[in-house]
């Protein structure tokens, strides 16, 4: 495996944000990480940056354990995109994807801006201050910000929130299509449930901190006997029950 989670644990003083969970990701694979405000996703994905000390557990990338190999080396192979963590907003694009590029080292930097601003259609706007653009243009920032470095794993969170339908539909696109041509590991965390079932491989359901289940949209869809995964998500999340 690729990526494995193991018992990983927080404890923020007396709450419980995530309780010992497990789940692994194969090389280019894409897992969908479901659940309701709340539930712990943001703070996996933290733990998995390495923003956030674990409680317990352990984080193995590529064999190697963020706890005890040199973090530098593996952080180096990840990257993350969100649209509730904004970019400097007085710098300009260009700046900040500047800053980010040295930060990861990357050789021909302006050849490497020059592709990803082509690619995600920022061009127009690479000169203007990050703070002055749409929700959708700093989507596309943010998610070229991610990309700067050609991440082996990319940690994605609710990459289309608040996009127009057309705009949503590009990033989905693009996301796909980037896949397709590196090979790049996902993890996705995402409430737009067409997202889900269009992008992922398979889906983790968290509810309170813990894995209530897991599996391929299709047999979870089965398993709950509901028509689609957002009838299935709704089912799991109201379920009054410990599981």
């Amino acid at each position: 495996m690729f990526v494995q989670i193991k018992n990983l644990t927080k404890i923020y003083k007396e709450y419980l944000a995530v309780n010992k969970i497990n789940f692994e990701i194969k090389k280019n694979e894409t897992i969908g990480l479901l659940g309701p405000n709340g539930c712990g996703k943001t703070t996996s994905i933290g733990m998995m940056l390495g923003l956030i000390t674990p409680t317990a557990g352990e984080i193995i990338i590529d064999n190697k354990n963020l706890n005890t190999f040199k973090r530098d080396e593996i952080l180096s192979r990840l990257n993350f995109a969100s649209p509730y963590v904004e970019l400097p907003k007085k710098l300009t694009v260009r700046q900040n994807l500047e800053i980010y590029g040295r930060l990861y080292g990357i050789s021909n930097l302006s050849k490497r801006l020059s592709e990803i601003s082509s690619d995600l259609d920022i061009k127009n706007f690479f000169d203007r201050k990050t703070g002055e653009l749409s929700s959708g243009q700093k989507n596309r920032v943010s998610l070229a910000k991610s990309l700067i470095n050609k991440p082996e794993i990319l940690l994605l969170d609710e990459p289309t929130a608040s996009l127009d339908p057309d705009i949503g539909d590009f990033v989905r696109t693009y996301i796909q299509e980037y896949k397709k041509q590196n090979k790049v590991t996902i993890l996705l965390a995402s409430h737009n449930m067409n997202e889900v079932e269009r992008l992922c491989d398979s889906v983790i359901m968290m509810k309170k901190g813990k894995i209530i289940d897991k599996g391929t949209c299709e047999s979870l869809i089965k398993k709950h006997g509901r028509n689609n995964l957002e009838e299935t998500f709704l089912e799991l999340a109201r379920r009054n029950d410990e599981s």
